[in-house]
């Protein structure tokens, strides 16, 4: 692993290391209630008393993200700009714009009012909190263009989470292309119109 690391924690805590593999999830502005926001905040809070160990904090984070994704998938508040296809085309195109430049791209899937992501950050590129940032001033502006809007577009923290090894990867995939199966939208993961898997993994499925 290289020795360059980078943290910082807003609300949530990030763990950036340089060349390394992350599961990745952001949000859309007002995505989740205000009262669900502040019971998840709470959990967060009581999680950092109770965690001690690594592999607590861990299992805590695990908890909090189930907790929050699960509400992004009952789609309990608007906005739900990413269900349009012209949306949605411009978060992909950004995806990929930057697979090989910045990063691996190993899959997505772009719900209606969250994205999911898997990537392998590349020798020499920006550490990932600055990938980020680009991907989503690119797209915000963007898409605020196409719904003649303006104002923020996604929320400014995003969830991010080191890959530990083979077998989480393997899972990890496996979740994020089958997370609108998950939310009953289809049946089957390859009929995501939005969800991508790159080819070198069909081991998975």
């Amino acid at each position: 692993m290289p020795e360059h690391k980078f943290f910082y924690s807003k609300k949530l805590p990030h763990f950036q290391p340089l060349e390394e593999t992350f599961f990745i999830t952001y949000r859309l502005v007002d995505s989740i209630p205000v009262s669900k926001l502040k019971e998840l905040e709470e959990v967060s809070i009581n999680g950092k008393k109770i965690a001690k160990t690594k592999e607590e904090k861990y299992n805590e984070q695990k908890r909090h993200f189930a907790l929050t994704d699960d509400c992004l998938d009952k789609n309990s508040n608007e906005p739900y700009w990413l269900s349009k296809d012209e949306i949605a085309a411009i978060v992909k195109e950004s995806l990929h714009f930057c697979d090989g430049k910045f990063y691996k791209l190993w899959c997505y899937c772009i719900m209606s009012n969250h994205v999911h992501l898997v990537i392998t950050t590349l020798k020499d590129a920006p550490p990932l909190y600055n990938i980020l940032q680009k991907h989503k001033r690119h797209t915000a502006l963007a898409c605020n263009k196409v719904l003649n809007r303006s104002g923020q577009f996604w929320t400014h923290e995003s969830y991010d989470h080191i890959v530990r090894d083979d077998e989480e990867f393997d899972r990890i995939i496996f979740y994020t292309i089958n997370n609108p199966v998950k939310a009953g939208l289809i049946k089957d993961w390859k009929d995501g119109k939005w969800t991508y898997l790159n080819p070198e993994l069909s081991y998975i499925i």
